[in-house]
């Protein structure tokens, strides 16, 4: 499967990551199929946040309860990574459920994708589409 991201959602990964720096922000990615068409930002709860992420569970809740309503889908997450590269570190290997969902990781500028498989994460080629 393609996937592909809006140019909004890229853009709106690049500025909370900023806003958010120098903590990690996070948040979902929803959309239908491969396209992602959303990100929602949701309040990173870790007890360590300039290092750690957690998704908010009253925001994550609340997106499979619109997506059973006929909303957009539940397709990843993203978080940043306020020092260090686009890619997931060992704590994110670690905490990792291994889904088959989308991860977007921010580090900068640079926001890569990854699929968050049972054997690991693998890079994920995704296209940007306008907005």
């Amino acid at each position: 499967m393609e996937w592909t991201v809006t140019s909004a959602v890229l853009a709106m990964l690049r500025a909370e990551a900023a806003a958010a720096h120098p903590l990690e922000c996070c948040g979902l990615l929803l959309g239908r199929g491969g396209a992602i068409t959303q990100a929602v930002p949701a309040a990173n709860v870790a007890a360590e946040p300039w290092h750690r992420f957690e998704i908010d569970p009253a925001a994550l809740i609340a997106a499979h309860r619109a997506a059973r309503a006929g909303g957009p889908q539940v397709l990843g997450y993203y978080h940043s990574h306020p020092v260090g590269e686009a890619r997931p570190s060992a704590t994110d290997q670690a905490q990792a459920a291994g889904d088959g969902r989308v991860w977007a990781i921010v580090a900068g500028c640079d926001v890569c994708w990854w699929r968050d498989d049972e054997p690991g994460f693998a890079p994920l080629p995704c296209s940007v589409t306008e907005s």
